[in-house]
């Protein structure tokens, strides 16, 4: 089954949203790094310990009065010695919108803040996360996948189906004999598949190896490379000690890693060959890029929306089931493509508002240009240039400016006039959800297929079954259409 590929919203390709409101007062920059070593450590300790990310960030917006604010981030001191932690941060949806002007927010190495683990976790490459929109090399990497994703469009919806159709009869098979299912690794497995076949055009199963681990490969690559930033506020002080203290060293992936890699020069010789002569890639460059396109951006990302946008729809107690199930059955066909689903603007609203209720990616960073004035709803500020900027996604995109009853999971924010107004706000993809991406921003490549991809899937379970009953991982119960 072929589909056309997503397009996105705006024509012109811009990812920024303009504001014609009156520019706020200026006003001096709150918030302090404190005491060199003491202030960053304590500000560690404070984040990734006593009270966590959010409440870290809540309180200091609070004790300011201001969404913008100077603090610390980790990683820092002791093992992290070049690695300033200081940032300005940014909490509301105006100011973080700067992030998004590629003539003030330069992105060169800041995917991850001031820390950048060692190229060894890439192959030797930066990849195009850390690369920013002036580098040639992004421009390049960036037409690559893009021009993966638009030749990947002839077998998605099909590939994905007939993943889904495999992992599904497994859930199934194990809800029949013991009551319950796990579906967090079928689903894994599926997505899995779905992206070597789409992003190289073979399938895993061509590598046994890499089939029985690929995706084992992926996670564990993925955990150790980003283990200094992620605060999982569990096992204390025994995180703080072991995981946030020092970067682990890319040789404890390597060999798999490398494994992984091959098979991607191999198989994917076809991809790889286009990527240097079409795109002027090295071979290097085009085979690590696609690890990282594959299993971050796509595979990762996926794993973490895909288990919230199902825990939304099975423990909902309002009904949300029952009305999406008339929706997926009387609206886009009887056969399930994007177009189909852009057909179901109450599905597209809840994943959209699973994407903004739990940003996949919290922080995202930026270094200043040059000098600029920053604005927030309430003020102005002074940034000098080369300042690290840092927006923390989860309360931006509860800005209470923009959007009404920000704390409540509201599965149909998203629908009608209203609705659809407030997309140029949703800013998940790193742009605006109006946004299309190019070469020329760093919004992500992918972001149209992973809304109509998960709202693909929303609806081929609503058409499958007439009940459901889980969480986030589990299935209790299935009842399939008669």
């Amino acid at each position: 089954m072929t589909s056309q590929p997503p397009q996105g919203s705006t024509p012109s390709g811009s990812s920024t949203t303009t504001d014609q409101s009156p520019v706020p007062p200026l006003r001096s920059l709150p918030g302090s790094y404190g005491w060199p070593v003491v202030g960053p450590f304590l500000d560690r300790l404070h984040f990734s310990w006593f009270q966590g990310p959010e409440a870290f960030f809540r309180a200091r917006m609070e004790k300011y009065k201001s969404t913008v604010f100077r603090t610390n981030v980790p990683p820092c001191f002791p093992f992290f010695a070049g690695v300033n932690p200081n940032v300005v941060a940014m909490l509301d949806v105006k100011s973080y919108s700067h992030m998004f002007d590629p003539e003030i927010a330069d992105k060169r190495d800041t995917f991850l803040g001031d820390f950048m683990p060692s190229l060894g976790y890439t192959g030797g490459q930066r990849t195009v996360p850390y690369l920013d929109t002036e580098e040639t090399k992004h421009t390049q990497i960036k037409r690559f996948g893009l021009d993966i994703l638009k030749r990947s469009s002839k077998v998605w919806i099909s590939e994905l189906e007939a993943n889904l159709d495999e992992a599904w009869a497994k859930v199934e098979a194990d809800v029949s004999s013991k009551g319950s299912a796990k579906f967090v690794n079928p689903l894994k497995l599926c997505m899995f598949k779905l992206l070597i076949k789409c992003f190289l055009g073979v399938d895993v199963s061509e590598s046994p190896e890499i089939a029985d681990s690929g995706v084992s490969i992926v996670d564990i690559w993925f955990i150790l490379m980003l283990l200094p930033t992620i605060s999982q506020n569990v096992f204390q002080p025994l995180e703080g000690i072991f995981i946030h203290t020092f970067a682990y060293p890319s040789f404890l992936v390597r060999r798999r890693y490398n494994k992984l890699a091959d098979f991607i020069r191999t198989r994917g010789h076809e991809v790889v060959q286009r990527g240097v002569t079409e795109y002027g890639l090295s071979e290097e460059e085009a085979v690590h890029n696609l690890f990282f396109m594959i299993g971050f951006n796509a595979f990762e990302g996926f794993n973490l929306l895909l288990p919230d946008l199902l825990n939304q729809l099975l423990s909902d107690q309002t009904g949300l089931q029952d009305r999406l199930r008339v929706e997926a059955r009387q609206m886009g066909g009887p056969v399930l493509t994007f177009d189909s689903v852009k057909q179901m603007p109450h599905i597209r609203s809840l994943v959209y508002e699973t994407l903004r209720f739990n940003p996949r990616v919290p922080l995202q960073y930026a270094r200043a240009r040059k000098d600029f004035r920053l604005s927030s709803h309430e003020a102005s500020y002074d940034i000098k240039k080369g300042e690290l900027l840092c927006g923390y996604q989860v309360l931006v995109a509860r800005d209470p400016v923009v959007f009404d009853d920000p704390e409540s999971f509201k599965p149909d924010r998203f629908v009608g006039e209203k609705g659809t107004e407030l997309l140029k706000y949703l800013i998940w993809s790193n742009g605006p959800e109006t946004g299309t991406p190019t070469e020329s921003n760093k919004q992500c490549m992918g972001k149209e297929y992973v809304v109509l991809t998960a709202s693909v899937i929303v609806a081929y379970l609503l058409r499958r079954y007439d009940s459901m009953a889980g969480d986030g991982s589990n299935i209790t119960a299935l009842e399939k259409v008669k």
